[in-house]
């Protein structure tokens, strides 16, 4: 479902990734672990599109990724840091207009507030939401359209204990589905419960 080759990514004179390479097939999901700093972040935003690599190269299905490309965003769904909300849409609407967006339907939403305890939030807007809520929010974005491949920053960041307890059988039951997930956590007890790869990154700054 995916394969890097040789992903090099340079700020100015600091090389934060260097000839990464690395496969993911439909169903597994592979953990990226390493130090704060030493380029988790920065591989995942190049995975899904959104920063590109002075090297090598990201295959979706076999083809190019682009984050302005239908193709994958119909095959992609991501959860990184910097998520933006629509900030005049309340919960509700703004995972609506995800799911129809992609083909999903609104009895998905429903479902999706409900397993992530939403449902008091439902009408508020993203302003007014915790930052438990917001992580969330997010993830929910993730949930409520289809997806072949699932990209997640630190998903169990700002969950509480219930929650990462939730995530960790989301996950399992994401791969039961066919759905390749590549995520970056400092979470050992979630990444020994769900992860079938290990990709370690290592220094930098």
């Amino acid at each position: 479902m995916l394969t890097v080759r040789g992903l090099t990514r340079r700020f100015g004179q600091l090389t934060v990734l260097e000839d990464v390479s690395f496969g993911l097939a439909a169903g597994r999901l592979a953990v990226v672990v390493g130090p704060n700093g030493s380029g988790k972040t920065t591989l995942l935003r190049c995975v899904v599109g959104a920063d590109r690599p002075d090297a090598g190269e990201v295959l979706l299905d076999g083809r190019r990724c682009y984050e302005t490309d239908a193709r994958t965003r119909a095959l992609l769904a991501a959860a990184l840091d910097d998520i933006d909300f629509f900030p005049d849409l309340s919960v509700v609407e703004h995972l609506e207009l995800v799911a129809y967006a992609h083909g999903g339907s609104g009895a998905t939403v429903a479902e999706v507030i409900a397993e992530l305890g939403l449902e008091r939030a439902r009408d508020q807007l993203p302003s007014t939401l915790s930052s438990g809520q917001r992580r969330r929010l997010a993830l929910a974005s993730c949930f409520v359209r289809p997806r072949r491949l699932l990209v997640l920053d630190e998903p169990e960041q700002r969950l509480d204990a219930r929650g990462r307890a939730w995530l960790a059988d989301r996950l399992l039951r994401e791969k039961r589905a066919g759905t390749a997930v590549l995520m970056a956590t400092h979470d050992a007890e979630l990444a020994t419960a769900t992860a079938d790869d290990r990709l370690e990154i290592g220094g930098g700054a």
